[in-house]
Parts: structure tokens; sequence; C-alpha cells
């Protein structure tokens, strides 16, 4: 099986030796062998992995799990914990939309953050015909029906060439550990009804489903291959960007054969669905300023164009802060790091959004993200936990700012609660060699 990953992975020239890969882990059956076979075919990968607190308990022995084996495989490791439901409330939308938005924002963000260049995930054979049976009920187009590709952008799928039993079949023969989770099992949801009732129905026609599958699949690659090249003519006469905003020109789309489906493919890398592109459509006359949202953009009918900007989805998880950084920019906020040897005589500021750190007794790298219930640190000068809820209340902070106050992490543990106060055990002290000052002002 190592062979025949080897090959796909050159056929479809999804990596080489020399390529920085980042590997979604979740820990379950797949995505341990995915890491086993980079591991064995000696591709450099970190690990990435996604906590969305669903599963109370389960969902934190998950990440130690994925943390343990990155450390095996003597890779990197980076996590983030998502507030998916209270994304989910916010959108309108499911538990598992908000948890793929809020995935693969942060995957592209640690990409880009920690120079790499590309994101594995573990998607098979299996995975890919479930999609397009999901993709056929809820109705789609051309990409629907090819289901998963082996490469979307810097998304790479390395084992899509392997079913679900060959990746069992492997995980055994290897004596692998993995985690399970418990709601795999769960009818209730779509993809675990189609995998378990849906699909063995269809077998019992044709034992040979997901081979069929991918002779159909390349088929219709090859049709999409062809729509493409039209398309790409129309998007360099309709999109246009500026200032990190996407505009699209209304007037050529209504010169198209066919002007619905050539919205939706502009429309859907935005996350927005084929009834909500019928909707735009249908508001091409309505007044300057309509607006309609998808899980991740906000798009507005402005005059004769349609402008498309990106939601502010690090709310909902954190930013990480790149090592050489001096301004990052988080929120309503924008942040100045300074490092730098302590001076003699050394005062430490006492405006409330600039503070002083201990730079050897932080850990790289530092992450700035809201704060959530549960969140808690050692106030300065003192040496017992406090909560962060209950400092703001003892500081009066408005019911309406609370959702703006953000929290720096060092590793697991709150340094600073911003514009309140310092956590102590990163305070400057007379043994302090070197400082972190870092001053945050509203953009």
């Amino acid at each position: 099986m190592l062979q025949k990953v080897q090959h796909y992975i050159e056929r479809h020239q999804l990596a080489t030796p020399e390529t920085k890969i980042l590997a979604a882990v979740s820990g379950g059956l797949d995505s341990v062998v995915l890491t086993d076979l980079l591991h064995r075919l000696k591709l450099p990968f970190a690990v990435l992995h996604c906590n969305f607190g669903l599963r109370g308990e389960e969902s934190d022995a998950d990440e130690l799990f994925v943390r343990k084996l990155a450390k095996s495989h003597d890779a990197p490791f980076y996590s983030e914990q998502f507030q998916t439901e209270a994304f989910a409330q916010q959108e309108g939308i499911s538990i598992q939309m908000a948890a793929r938005a809020l995935r693969y924002q942060w995957f592209e963000q640690m990409r880009k953050q920690l120079g790499y260049d590309v994101i594995a995930t573990a998607h098979h054979q299996s995975d890919a015909l479930e999609t397009v049976l999901l993709n056929l009920t809820r109705g789609t187009g051309l990409a629907g029906l090819h289901g998963i590709l082996p490469k979307n952008g810097h998304l790479i799928r390395p084992l899509l060439g392997l079913t679900k039993d060959d990746l069992y079949d492997w995980l055994v023969a290897k004596r692998l550990a993995w985690r399970e989770d418990s709601s795999n099992e769960s009818t209730k949801y779509a993809r675990n009804l189609v995998r378990h009732e849906v699909i063995p129905q269809l077998k019992t026609l044709n034992p040979n489903l997901e081979e069929t599958f991918a002779q159909t699949l390349e088929r219709l690659q090859g049709a999409e291959a062809v729509f493409l090249a039209s398309f790409l003519e129309m998007k360099a006469k309709t999109q246009r960007e500026e200032n990190g905003a996407t505009y699209l020109r209304i007037a050529p789309l209504l010169e198209c054969p066919a002007p619905l489906v050539i919205l939706h493919e502009f429309l859907k890398s935005f996350t927005f669905n084929y009834v909500q592109t019928q909707e735009i459509a249908a508001a091409f006359d309505a007044l300057s300023g309509t607006t309609f949202n998808s899980p991740t953009h906000v798009l507005v009918k402005d005059r004769e164009e349609l402008v498309i900007t990106r939601k502010a989805l690090e709310v909902f998880g954190s930013i990480l802060i790149p090592e050489e950084a001096t301004d990052i920019t988080f929120g309503p906020y924008t942040a100045t790091l300074t490092r730098k040897p302590k001076p003699e005589n050394y005062k430490v500021p006492r405006d409330k959004f600039t503070t002083a750190l201990d730079a050897n007794l932080v850990k790289l790298p530092l992450k700035l993200r809201p704060w959530k219930q549960g969140d808690w640190f050692i106030p300065l000068g003192m040496n017992g936990k406090k909560k962060v809820s209950d400092l703001l209340i003892d500081k009066k902070v408005p019911a309406n700012l609370k959702a703006e106050v953000w929290v720096l992490v060092s590793d697991a543990s709150l340094a600073w609660v911003i514009g309140q106060q310092l956590d102590n055990r990163f305070k400057v002290t007379e043994a302090t060699q070197e400082v972190l000052e870092i001053s945050v002002k509203r953009n």
C-alpha cells in the first residue's frame, strides 16, 4: 500500500521530498494512517489538530492523543480550540458546517503563518463516494458530482486512491492505535446514514462500487476541466480584487448563456450555496446595500457590482503570533511587540493596554484569542487562581464590551488579560534579563 500511495502522490503531483506539509489529524483511524504513511515516505510534516469542544473530556483526550502521536513522529504539533456552538448559533448553520468553516479557515491561516506549502487531509475513496451521494440528495453541479479532488489549491488528499477497508487493513497490520469518535456510529448525522445504511445496500448491486466510482470520477473531472477553461475567461472579465475585497461586475454575468451557473461558480468558494445564489441573482435590480451572508463571507450588492468581504472568524478561534512579528492585527485591535534586554532601573509600563513580560518565561509561539468561560489566570501579585469572568465582574466591564476582551496565551496558560491584568507567572522581576513589551491600540 505504501507504493500505491507513493504512486498516487507522484501521479497527481501532490508533494515532493522538499514539500512542507501540514497534516490535519483528528486522531481517528484515517488520520492516524495518514501520519504513519507520511512518516514512512519520509515526507516532512507537522500536525494540526482541531478541538471543537463538542464532546467535553472526550475531545480533550483526542487532543492529548494527537499531541503524543505527533511527538512519536518527531513532528511539530499545533492545536486550536474553537467556540463552534457559538459560531453555529450566530450564523444559523449546523454544527458540521460551522466546524468545517472554522477548520479550513484555521488551516490556511496556519499554513501562511508557519510557511508551509500544503495541507494534507486523510480523505479517501469511500469519503469521496459518500460526498457525491450526499451532494446528489441536496442538489449539486459538476463539482459536486466529482466529489473530493486529489488537490484543491493548497489542500492535498494523498489517500484518495485508497478505500476505508485499505486503511483499516494497514492500521491492523502495523498495530497502530487510534481514537474512535463515538458520534461516528450515530445515523442521526447524514454522512453516517449514507455510510452505514445506503452504501451497503448499493454494494449489493455493485460490490466494486468504490472502484467504479473512481473511474466515473475521472470522466467527470475531464468534463469539469472543459467548463473551467470557459469560466476562467469569464473570470478575467468579471472579477477584481481591491483592498481585501472581491468585486464582481454584474453586466458580463448577464451576457452568459447560463448566468446562474456561472455566478454560483464564483460564489461557491465564498461558501454561498445555490439557493443563496438564486436569491443574489434575483437582487441584481435591487437597491444598493442589499446584503447576503454565508458562513465565512458577506456579499453586498453595490450599484453595478457585487462586493464580497471575509468575516473575522478568528473571534471563534485564535491568532498565532509569528516569532518574528512586530505588529499583528486581531479583532478590533493592533498589537506592537518589542523584545529587548532589560535596561537598568527598568520601569514596567502602567498603561493598561501596554504590558511587559519576562521574555524568557513565555513559550513561543504566543496566541491571541477572545476570552471564554472557564478561563483562569493568576493575577499580578497573587498566588491563587482567578476566573476571567470574575475579573470582568470585579472590573465592572459592561456586558456588551466583554465580547471585546482578548487574552494573550503562552502554551496553555493565560499570560495577559488584555486591557485588564497581567498573569503573575510572567511578570518582570530583578532576575529578568530580557523583556517582551506589548502595546495594544484600537484600530
